[in-house]
């Protein structure tokens, strides 16, 4: 009976990749977690989906937790479980959703690293001398500029850029296309980009590697280190802290949450609000510099 269960597992991580068109490092994550599911149900002799009651799935997150998984995987872990329950109640294979009512511990909240205005404006102004420098200047003013993810700008196609109008089309999580303004510094840097690759059709990568292909992801993660300690930032500079800057930059100037939520793709307004923590401690940092009854003594 557990080749039936995994059976089941294989057909609705199928269903999955199709229908909701996960990342590929989602769908590992999903796999790796019900692989482990299947594993403890198979240890204790759980041969039926329907055995698996809401008691039976507390064990299985209680074990994970003691074997050192975090609070934030054993979320993903939950996650993965409710949309296989989910998916075999209306395949009939079971009456009820067994981890509907099941709550992983909560993750410590864990408020993002940004660089300042001044730091942002140092690392993006990289010398934009001959192909390789002229992409750099422009992946960086990009990403700033619109807060892309990273995935969202190795995919990038000329076609998806307006630089006219300046916006930029990007399909982001869960197969979302949304489009976001693009900044004059960075359309400037685009098309001296585009003038020097005037070749490149409207299918062909915004910015590519070494064979002429899109650029690969852990390319440009590496690319970034260096040009950051190039510039003299000594922070750990990553495509995702890029995006946090042009969030928090833009909501400390804006004040405008759903703006925000907008320019990043969040399907939920609370994964926005961290930012709002973030321009509370920019506020308590002008706040104690510059009240007299709240200034430090020198």
């Amino acid at each position: 009976m557990a080749a039936a269960l995994a059976r089941d597992v294989e057909r609705f991580l199928e269903r999955l990749a199709h229908g909701r068109r996960l990342s590929p490092h989602t769908a590992a994550a999903y796999r790796r977690d019900l692989a482990a599911l299947l594993g403890w149900c198979e240890a204790r002799g759980i041969a039926s989906w329907r055995a698996l009651d809401a008691e039976a799935l507390r064990g299985f997150v209680a074990a994970e937790h003691r074997r050192g998984l975090a609070p934030k995987s054993l979320q993903r872990l939950l996650s993965a479980c409710r949309s296989l329950l989910r998916w075999l109640l209306a395949e009939g294979l079971v009456d009820a959703n067994a981890a509907s009512g099941l709550r992983a511990p909560r993750a410590p909240r864990r408020l993002p690293q940004v660089l300042d205005a001044d730091e942002m404006a140092r690392l993006v102004e990289v010398p934009a001398e001959g192909p390789l420098g002229l992409r750099d200047r422009a992946m960086l003013e990009l990403f700033y500029s619109s807060g892309l993810r990273l995935s969202e700008l190795c995919a990038l196609r000329w076609r998806d850029l307006d630089l006219d109008e300046g916006l930029v089309r990007v399909l982001g999580k869960g197969a979302k296309t949304r489009v976001v303004p693009v900044g004059s510094h960075a359309r400037s840097a685009l098309r001296s980009l585009r003038g020097a690759t005037a070749a490149a059709g409207p299918d062909a990568p915004v910015f590519t590697g070494r064979n002429g292909a899109a650029i690969a992801p852990r390319t440009v993660q590496a690319r970034l280190r260096r040009l950051a300690e190039r510039q003299g930032i000594w922070k750990r500079v990553h495509p995702h802290l890029l995006r946090h800057s042009c969030a928090s930059h833009v909501l400390e100037s804006s004040g405008d949450l759903r703006g925000v939520q907008e320019l990043l793709g969040h399907a939920d307004i609370a994964t926005t609000q961290i930012y709002t923590h973030l321009d509370f401690q920019h506020l308590a940092r002008v706040y104690d510099d510059t009240h007299p009854r709240a200034r430090r003594k020198r």
